[in-house]
């Protein structure tokens, strides 16, 4: 698996391609998840005292996370929280063995309401349907080698079967989603990772990986997501349930 993601430069990150703004009263869970430089991944708060974001955002070593404002040069209404520990997935080895899921603990909780709420986790027995449209939420450019955008960003993604996408990468790893890309003008691209591939208001993904560096969409592979409930991070997780 790892040969064939690397011969098909599987590229980590995303940014959202042809999406709109969000509205700031919409999608109140985004956490920007930062190092010392600044924003370096999306995230969401999925209960009062842990955003959920991708593994391999470790390596570029979070300590903070900034929430309430979807713009990430407003401080208005914005909560800064520092990183209490990093949990990654324990079968996590690498985008290319899935499971590219990482809690990160917060030394304190947010205050819920202005501007901050949490986004609910599916069910265990939940299973997205082909076609579900869904959206996938986060920072930064909108095209390849496009400046990153300060406003969060989100497309109308469709969920992609997972036997044709495992076709069109020649094979994946386990416990991922696919949705967008793939012949269509919408989905992420380099810049950001972390953020939820989020159906019926439910986050069910986390963007994982596309393919090189062209973000100039159509792509012929579809994009892919670390899944929530096929990864064991559900409503009824020890420590997350509310």
């Amino acid at each position: 698996m790892i040969l064939i993601l690397t011969t098909l430069n599987a590229v980590i990150g995303s940014v959202i391609v042809n999406g709109h703004r969000v509205q700031d009263n919409a999608m109140q869970y985004m956490a920007s998840v930062q190092n010392y430089v600044g924003h370096m991944c999306g995230g969401f708060l999925v209960s009062d005292n842990f955003v959920l974001t991708a593994a391999h955002c470790y390596d570029s070593q979070p300590i903070r996370v900034v929430l309430g404002n979807h713009n990430l040069r407003n401080p208005q209404n914005r909560q800064i929280i520092d990183i209490d520990k990093r949990f990654r997935h324990p079968s996590y080895k690498g985008v290319s063995t899935g499971n590219d899921l990482m809690l990160l603990k917060l030394k304190k909780s947010p205050v819920l309401g202005h501007g901050v709420k949490i986004l609910q986790l599916p069910s265990m027995n939940m299973n997205v349907k082909v076609h579900d449209l869904c959206q996938v939420v986060g920072w930064g450019a909108t095209k390849s080698g496009g400046a990153s955008s300060n406003d969060l960003l989100a497309a109308n993604v469709s969920i992609i079967d997972i036997t044709t996408c495992s076709n069109a990468w020649g094979g994946l790893p386990d416990n991922v989603i696919c949705a967008g890309g793939y012949i269509t003008n919408r989905g992420f691209c380099q810049g950001d990772s972390g953020g939820p591939l989020v159906c019926k208001n439910t986050a069910v993904g986390i963007v994982s990986f596309n393919k090189n560096r062209n973000c100039n969409y159509e792509n012929d592979v579809p994009n892919v997501f670390g899944s929530t409930s096929s990864s064991g991070v559900t409503s009824s997780s020890p420590g997350l349930s509310r």
